[in-house]
């Protein structure tokens, strides 16, 4: 009977059915907990002898496939794999796959509340409540005729994009490798000068990361909103920690940061950063299709076919 250890916190939170589609395949399952994601060792001391590994954020790079031998397939509770070395894999003849799609919806979602958070500077009034402080002294801002950059024209991108044209937002958008007629394409820098809210869409790559530096921040308009839902390390924080701070930029919403968790992270004593847990991606019905996709990648693989989603 072959092994699947699953160190993805949020597997089968939200229903059973993916640990169904597991057992149901007469796979050996075993949950484990993992105290230290970024450990490859550890990593590795969890997946043991397994043939197969349903990963979160874990860190599955050489150390874990010198050490896993039996391993076959990591599987992604989720779309980036930016915590796993592809090439490692390659070389190893170890096949990786994900779920993309999954949580386009939610995330979106998650996007487009932050839009609205920040215009209407709502975690300010929930507090003044608490406080008993019932004064209208704090002035948000419509969304109607406002400009959304969308950075990544990808399923996410497009989701809020359509979300943003309920409301009246006039769209634009760069990606080098999507042309979409319905939006108006722009350069990168044309982006961040014109947009009142900006909101990031693309993988964390080598070429992406600080992506968002000083000189695209300094593009901004002074009342212009970052918002990232996609991978901390997209920004250079520090840059945006001036900006935020110097009131060089009206605000921000985060669900993503660099370090996780960013207890230590400047960014969380400014008044106009809205910071939210790397949930945007965490609703029920995007849970119950990662979690089946997940599986289903491994069953496929360990049946000697092909993954529904192979990224190697």
């Amino acid at each position: 009977m072959a092994k699947v250890v699953v160190l993805a916190r949020s597997f089968a939170r939200a229903s059973s059915e993916p640990l169904d589609v597991l057992y149901n395949a007469n796979l050996k399952v075993e949950q484990k907990a993992n105290p230290e994601p970024e450990n490859e060792e550890v990593v590795a001391e969890l997946i043991g002898d397994a043939e197969a590994v349903i990963v979160g954020v874990d860190r599955v790079g050489q150390i874990v496939f010198e050490r896993c031998p039996n391993l076959k397939v990591v599987s992604k509770h989720g779309v980036g794999v930016d915590n796993i070395d592809l090439e490692a894999a390659r070389v190893h003849g170890v096949v990786v796959a994900n779920a993309p799609g999954t949580n386009a919806e939610s995330v979106a979602d998650m996007a487009f509340l932050l839009i609205l958070s920040c215009a209407r500077n709502l975690p300010l009034l929930l507090e003044n409540v608490r406080k008993k402080d019932w004064s209208s002294s704090v002035l948000g801002m419509e969304l109607e005729g406002k400009i959304l950059g969308i950075v990544g024209l990808g399923r996410i991108g497009k989701g809020v994009a359509k979300r943003a044209l309920g409301f009246g937002m006039e769209v634009v958008y760069y990606d080098p490798f999507v042309e979409d007629e319905t939006f108006r394409r722009v350069s990168l820098e044309e982006l961040f000068a014109c947009a009142d809210f900006i909101s990031l869409h693309v993988p964390l790559t080598p070429e992406t990361r600080h992506l968002v530096n000083e000189k695209l921040l300094n593009l901004m308009k002074k009342s212009a909103f970052l918002i990232n839902t996609a991978r901390g390390e997209l920004v250079d924080e520090e840059a945006l920690f001036r900006f935020l701070k110097e009131g060089r930029i009206a605000g921000a919403g985060l669900d993503v940061l660099s370090f996780e968790p960013p207890f230590e992270s400047p960014l969380l004593t400014l008044p106009n950063v809205i910071v939210t847990p790397h949930v945007a991606a965490h609703t029920k019905e995007a849970n119950i299709k990662m979690g089946k996709i997940a599986a289903l990648n491994v069953v496929r693989v360990l049946e000697g076919k092909e993954p529904l989603y192979r990224v190697v």
